[in-house]
């Protein structure tokens, strides 16, 4: 058994040399004393808990690590994502070599740990070996005498404060040692039925109280009491393996600091079975608290317990952890005021193995081993695996003889004893964030790195990315499994910033040190690109520009590739506004080197992003001029001289111009930003005055006025207006810009209007610029009426088709604001809304017909106008005379021109079926019979004439009156129209069907082959091959048979002679079979009836039936079952007085048809109507 307490383990003493085989204890006494080579077990990763050597067992995860592979330095490396989250080398992986020393020499091969201020290990020959923390064996507890009788230790349990020692055996015996003297203080035999190993046994946080399970799968409290100086041991069962076996047990224990915790007062245990877990209280009294199912899972799985104390919401309270296959469950337990426990079920965790070892090693993180002998560490908040670990080194030990109860015979049950096979419960111990792992040859212990340790492992393996990403996660809060950093958060990121500027000087170093000395320029800058990017980009996460641009930035320019790529991989920070300002030295070399370079979109990207006092302005100016960087000339002149117009005068001309000019009037910087609230007037008003300029600066004597604005209304009118629009939005209660408005209008309108500079649809698009002003509801500009004239007649004009759906918009909204009710314009909308304004609702029916994009909508205008309120019975009256003209118009058209109906109406009467009853409805009320025959003979053209009679009994002014009355009868008849239409439609298609089918069945069945079962006739019994008379004919029925004609006539088989060839023969042997050729003849329709003949002359081809035929016609009738649709429709149309048997029945006689019965019924009648 090995149990151990203590922070860490010193095992300097131990760091001995290597050997190839480890030695016995034996072999080391008999050693000579000059041997000059002393022994050390064999460990390819040795590690020292203090001293970390990177090339002994530091441990990193398997999912990043390169495996030592070193074909990974031939591949081109991709770009670094600095995003990704890296978490490093997380345990700290120690071989016990001193324990571990004294597991080999003592054949040790069952052991549990627990970890405290001591180590103690079990044997399987019954010694309990006791070792303080620097691995020195301090007790040697039992004999081999005691573990003769007993067995192999198989449980270990030290109590809380290192006093007692409690160790079970596989035979049943439990003692209790003082691990002070080393003294025997108790023997318990009667504990628990006996033949069963201990598998548990376990100290509570009350050192009088333990708990213990065995192989029966029962569980029991151990209470130890001393009278009279004499030691006892009351034993009571808290679960019977009748039950349900238990296979582990595991009590809440309190760490040092939380023993007042309200919950240490009920003594909770955990307690495993192969179905589920229960969490019961053994104090104040015994209670069941909860109890869990797994739910479905391997037979062979382990369960697994594990109990920690979890901050949740500012108070701590334990978590218990369980689970038995892939699946952990978290269960929160806490008291309740009242007194009860309150069990909340947290966040499973889902792994894809099957695990044997849960552990805590600290309120956030769990270590896990699963089947195949793989440990990862899982951070439980964000369930994510930090690290993956094999343990395949340790050879873990496991307890399946225990399990078994082999030292006691085996009597186990099969389920217990499966579980056992992957049960290594003695074999892994937790305490403080320590857990140790038990193999057959040596002990290991897992302990997490702090911070700095993970770090470090990294930059030992030349990972500096992932050790600067991981580093990065300490400074911000985000790494999981933290250990070491402590205190104030700014102080934590203080330590985490010196550590990573470290990491970034070796960095550098090492990359200036191994780059490439030969090869192509293309080598190094790839390099150079692994690294400058990372270097730059966390100098600026830590916001140290002066460690970028001094210190690195003065080794990196030793090397001419890497200075340039350094150059080169400050654009996209400065682009992403990330850096904005450089020192005079870097400006001038990021000049020179992207001027030298050709690189002149990246310099002016880089220079309107940068803060201009940055710039050394003389330089940057020339070379802008030189290379015609408008876009950074602008930044420079405005930014660094507030000067606003000198781009528009010596910069800036074309598109770029318009844009610029756009963004001063909007208050907005070119080409990014905004310019400073306190110049946003001024500037604007610098603009209005450079653009109103009566003549420019150097201008000649032939220089016309207002050159500027003249320039750009050549340039681009239709844009340079958009810029004036879109200028004027913002003018409201600004009394001066206002004033410039009006200037810039009036200057505009002097130049362009009679200019024949200018083209007319220049002119046009300043008159509709001009009609959108106008339009506003604030407008404050003022033009003379001639002009205004002059605007309107251009947006009327039908023949300038330039524009014409803006002008239209624009017309309507001008007519809408300026419009005084003169009736002027002829274009279509105009003219609408003026008609809608005076309420001449019939004069718009005139704008619809002469819009031929429109006119189709007519008749949904006046079925609105007619039918919705608001309109007085005056204005309804004159739209009904309106629409009654055109329709007396539209009818003479039709009466005199038979070639063709009237455009206006009898185009549209084929697509709008509809409209037609709201004319009818108006020829009605008005009374024009005449005309209303006209109209009803156009439509029944188009339209089917039960569609018009619904229509307009459908209608609710034919709801009044005398037809009224005969409306519903009207509208029955049509219904039943509609359903008789249906149903004969729906015979019909029967009647063909059936008619298809029968005669498909006749046609297969006279024109299938017929195969003679013999070669002779069944008469004379003589082949029909051997006849020499060549007339001869022979006949085969569908039975098979095969006759002579010659030998059927003389046994008097034929009837029906109506010809020679017509003939009709039934089978002889057939009917005889029978009961004579009498009954052969009344069942000549049976199966033998002939369905044809076969002969050697020509058959006889006719367009009626043939005998056979209509015996293979009365065959299928009686193979067919029941009536057909066919049959049942013959007879409706016979008389019932013929007398005639039916055919739904032809073989019962007397039956009759189906339509001789009483109840028989054939309901025709059409659905009710449903009243709306």
């Amino acid at each position: 058994m090995f149990n151990f307490c203590s922070p860490q383990i010193d095992d300097k003493e131990f760091d001995i040399p290597q050997v190839d085989t480890p030695p016995t204890l034996e072999s080391i006494l008999n050693e000579p004393e000059d041997e000059e080579e002393p022994f050390v077990l064999e460990d390819t990763c040795l590690l020292n808990t203090e001293n970390i050597d990177a090339h002994s067992c530091d441990t990193s995860s398997l999912a990043s690590s390169d495996s030592g592979d070193p074909s990974h330095l031939k591949r081109k490396k991709k770009p670094v994502d600095l995003n990704v989250t890296v978490h490093g080398s997380v345990l700290r992986h120690s071989l016990l070599k001193g324990i571990s020393a004294q597991i080999v020499s003592a054949a040790v091969s069952h052991i549990q740990t627990h970890t405290q201020k001591v180590i103690a290990v079990g044997t399987s020959h019954g010694l309990a070996l006791v070792f303080d923390s620097n691995q020195a064996l301090r007790l040697c507890l039992g004999t081999t005498a005691t573990g003769a009788e007993y067995g192999a230790v198989s449980a270990l349990s030290i109590n809380h404060d290192c006093s007692r020692l409690l160790c079970g055996f596989a035979k049943g015996q439990i003692t209790m040692w003082d691990l002070a003297n080393g003294k025997l203080l108790r023997t318990i035999t009667d504990a628990h039925p006996p033949g069963t190993a201990i598998l548990h046994v376990k100290f509570t946080d009350d050192p009088t109280l333990a708990v213990c399970n065995d192989s029966g799968g029962s569980v029991f409290e151990l209470a130890f009491r001393r009278v009279m100086g004499m030691r006892s041991c009351d034993s009571r069962c808290l679960f019977s393996g009748s039950k349900g076996e238990v296979c582990c047990v595991e009590p809440l224990h309190t760490p040092p600091d939380l023993r007042d915790h309200a919950i240490t007062h009920y003594s909770l245990l955990a307690m495993g079975s192969l179905t589920k877990i229960l969490v019961i209280g053994l104090k104040p009294s015994l209670k069941v608290w909860m109890t869990f199912p797994y739910g479905k899972s391997d037979p062979s799985s382990v369960p697994q317990l594990a109990w920690q104390f979890v901050p949740v919401q500012k108070t701590v309270n334990p978590i218990l952890a369980f689970c038995r296959g892939d699946t952990v469950q978290f269960l929160l337990v806490k008291k309740e005021e009242t007194g009860t426990i309150h069990v909340i079920k947290q966040r499973q965790l889902h792994l894809s193995c099957d695990i044997i070892s849960l552990s805590w090693i600290n309120s956030r993180t769990m270590v896990l081993v699963d089947s195949h002998e793989k440990l990862q560490v899982v951070d439980r908040p964000s369930q994510e695996i930090l690290e993956t670990l094999d343990l395949d080194q340790v050879q873990l030990v496991y307890n399946s003889r225990h399990f078994k109860s082999l030292a006691t015979g085996g009597n186990v049950s099969q389920a217990l004893a499966l579980v056992g096979e992957k049960a290594c419960y003695q074999s892994v111990s937790s305490y403080a964030g320590q857990i140790v792992y038990l193999g057959t040859k040596s002990a290991h212990i897992m302990t997490l790195r702090n911070w700095r340790e993970r770090v470090d492992c990294l930059l030992k393996q030349e990972r500096f990315v992932e050790a600067l990403s991981l580093a990065w996660s300490f400074h911000e809060g985000t790494a999981k499994a933290v250990l070491g950093l402590f205190g104030d958060p700014v102080k934590r990121k203080g330590v985490v910033a010196d550590k990573m500027v470290e990491i970034l000087f070796q960095f550098a170093e090492r990359s200036l040190k191994k780059c490439p000395e030969q090869g192509k320029i293309q080598v190094l800058e790839q390099h150079f690109q692994e690294v400058v990017p990372v270097l730059v980009d966390y100098c600026l996460l830590l916001q140290r520009i002066d460690l970028l641009f001094n210190q690195l930035y003065g080794r990196l320019v030793e090397n001419v590739v890497a200075k340039g790529v350094f150059l080169e991989s400050l654009e996209s920070y400065i682009i992403a506004e990330r850096l904005g300002h450089l020192t005079t030295p870097i400006m001038r070399d990021l000049l020179a080197h992207y001027h030298g370079n050709g690189m002149m979109d990246s310099l002016e990207n880089c220079i309107v992003h940068l803060d201009v006092t940055s710039l050394d302005i003389q330089q940057v100016v020339q070379v802008c001029w030189e290379n015609q960087l408008y876009d950074a000339m602008i930044y420079v002149f405005n930014s660094g001289m507030n000067d606003y117009i000198t781009p528009m005068e010596q910069v800036v001309m074309g598109n770029k111009l318009l844009v610029y000019i756009s963004c001063c009037l909007a208050g907005r910087a070119y080409p990014l930003g905004d310019i400073p609230e306190d110049l946003v007037a001024q500037v604007k008003n610098q603009v209005f005055e450079f653009l109103i300029r009566l003549h420019s600066a150097d201008s000649s004597e032939e220089e016309e006025v207002f050159p500027f604005i003249r320039t750009l209304l050549h340039f681009d009118t239709r844009e340079f207006l958009n810029v004036l629009a879109l200028t004027f939005e913002d003018f409201k209660n600004d009394k001066q810009a206002l004033e410039y408005q009006q200037r810039i209008v009036d200057i505009l309108l002097k130049i362009m209007v009679d200019n024949p500079d200018f083209t007319p649809s220049q002119v046009g698009g300043l008159f509709t610029f001009l009609a959108r002003q106008l339009a506003k509801p604030d407008n404050t500009l003022f033009v003379n009426r001639k002009l205004f004239d002059q605007v309107l007649e251009f947006l009327c004009s039908p023949d300038d088709e330039s524009r014409h759906t803006e002008r239209q918009q624009v017309s309507e909204k001008h007519t809408h604001t300026h419009c005084n009710g003169v009736e002027f314009a002829p274009e279509k909308l105009i003219c609408e809304f003026l008609y809608e304004k005076k309420h001449l609702y019939d004069r718009i029916i005139d704008c619809y017909l002469r819009d031929p994009l429109r006119k189709e909508e007519i008749f949904s205008y006046i079925h609105n106008l007619l039918s919705m309120p608001g309109y007085t019975s005056e204005e309804k009256k004159t739209v009904w005379d309106k629409t009654l003209q055109h329709i007396q118009v539209s009818a003479d058209t039709h009466t005199h021109t038979h070639t063709h109906t009237n455009i206006h109406t009898m185009s549209v009467f084929s697509l709008c079926c509809w409209r037609y009853f709201l004319l009818l409805i108006l020829l009605e009320m008005t009374n024009r019979e005449p005309l209303t025959m006209k109209v009803l003979n156009s439509m029944s053209g188009f339209i089917p004439l039960p569609a018009i009679i619904q229509r307009i009994l459908q209608d609710p002014v034919y709801g009044k009156g005398k037809l009224a009355e005969i409306q519903g009868l009207i509208l029955g008849m049509l219904e039943t129209f509609n359903y008789e239409q249906t149903l004969l439609e729906t015979t019909t298609s029967l009647l063909n069907h059936d008619l298809h089918w029968s005669l498909a069945h006749l046609r297969a069945a006279v024109t299938r082959g017929l195969h003679p079962r013999q070669d002779h006739c069944n008469i004379c019994l003589q082949q029909y091959k051997r006849r020499q008379d060549s007339a001869e004919e022979i006949i085969i029925f569908s039975c098979g048979h095969l006759y002579h004609c010659q030998c059927l006539q003389q046994k008097d088989c034929g009837r029906g002679f109506s010809s020679e060839r017509l003939q009709a023969w039934s089978c002889y042997k057939c009917s005889s079979n029978q009961g004579g050729r009498g009954s052969a003849t009344e069942q000549g329709r049976g199966r033998s009836t002939s369905l044809a003949q076969v002969s050697i002359y020509l058959c006889l081809y006719m367009a009626t039936l043939d005998p056979q035929q209509e015996q293979s016609w009365d065959q299928l009738r009686c193979l067919y079952r029941g009536p057909s649709r066919l049959a049942i429709l013959s007879e409706l149309s016979h008389c019932h007085s013929n007398g005639k048997v039916g055919l739904v029945n032809p073989t019962q006689q007397g039956t009759g048809s189906i339509f001789n019965n009483e109840n028989f019924q054939l309901k025709l009648s059409p659905p009710p109507l449903v009243e709306e």
